[in-house]
């Protein structure tokens, strides 16, 4: 019991001080290498998901020097840009003029050109020879048939390329971006359970051992299904918004929530924090490879 104890505390001292660290590092502007990791290693790999949209030049300046003294801090590998507008979105156009500290590759969903229907696949490499595929998905022409509820030819195109581009990759982590959500909120008495919206692409997610799935938020920052995690960017969010988890707790914000997620990606375990724009870590996700967990 004593030994249990003193794991524990040990276990809870270090977050603490991760914490601690990346507030210096976010309100005091003074990007370092930091003590504490998270229980990470130097063969981790660190990226920025950012929610995309309208901000006033003030608003987008504040974020992206933010965004800048953590890739600094980090050694940061890209950004992923989770917007309707894809290339055309103003924090991605403005990122070289307000922040040179964020000059990585950044990836954007939605009217991408990298073909005729708006996804793409980028593939990174990890360390100790591990790969990552970035699966992009143009989740606009999924809306009207979610509604109706009928397929179209849109839908088709979407299913096979990502099917196709699947099958023909064995890499260690793969994570799909949109910018819509996939999972609702399904009210069960006095608590808020997961539900998912798009069944049949979630059938391709779990045949093909996808990871996440990364988009705007919903109603929940995260849910576990069927061993799929997905991962809702809070970024820019309404105001009475419920932030929540699959396991029905649920909370209210009453302000705009401006920030952006924080991943670190290792062989085992992908650790997302969000960080706010005022530097604060309300939120921490866990999940493991081929999504076997979220905490």
């Amino acid at each position: 019991m004593e030994r249990s104890t003193t794991s524990w505390l040990r276990t809870l001292g270090i977050q603490l001080s991760l914490c601690f660290a990346l507030y210096i590092v976010l309100n005091l502007g003074q990007p370092q290498k930091l003590v504490y990791n998270d229980n990470g290693s130097p063969f981790d790999l660190y990226f920025i998901s950012v929610r995309g949209g309208f901000r006033s030049l003030q608003e987008q300046t504040h974020l992206l020097k933010l965004m800048g003294n953590v890739a600094k801090a980090y050694d940061l590998k890209f950004v992923v840009n989770i917007s309707e507008l894809g290339e055309d979105d103003s924090l991605m156009q403005n990122v070289t003029r307000l922040s040179p500290l964020l000059n990585v590759p950044w990836y954007t969903t939605g009217g991408s050109k990298h073909d005729g229907f708006g996804c793409f696949l980028h593939q990174v490499k990890l360390p100790r020879g591990r790969m990552l595929d970035i699966l992009s998905l143009n989740t606009t022409s999924l809306q009207d048939t979610v509604v109706v509820g009928s397929p179209s030819g849109k839908r088709g195109n979407l299913s096979n390329w990502l099917t196709r581009t699947l099958k023909a990759t064995t890499s260690d982590w793969r994570m799909v971006v949109g910018f819509h959500p996939l999972v609702a909120c399904k009210e069960n008495e006095e608590e808020f359970t997961a539900k998912l919206i798009d069944e049949p692409l979630h059938h391709i997610f779990v045949k093909f051992g996808v990871n996440v799935y990364l988009s705007q938020q919903g109603c929940f920052s995260y849910a576990l299904q069927d061993n799929v995690a997905y991962i809702g960017n809070p970024g820019l969010i309404k105001e009475n918004s419920r932030l929540g988890s699959g396991n029905g707790r649920y909370r209210i914000r009453t302000e705009m929530t401006d920030g952006f997620l924080l991943h670190r990606l290792g062989s085992l375990e992908m650790v997302t924090y969000f960080v706010t724009s005022a530097g604060e870590i309300v939120n921490k996700i866990v999940v493991q490879q081929r999504g076997r967990q979220v905490m």
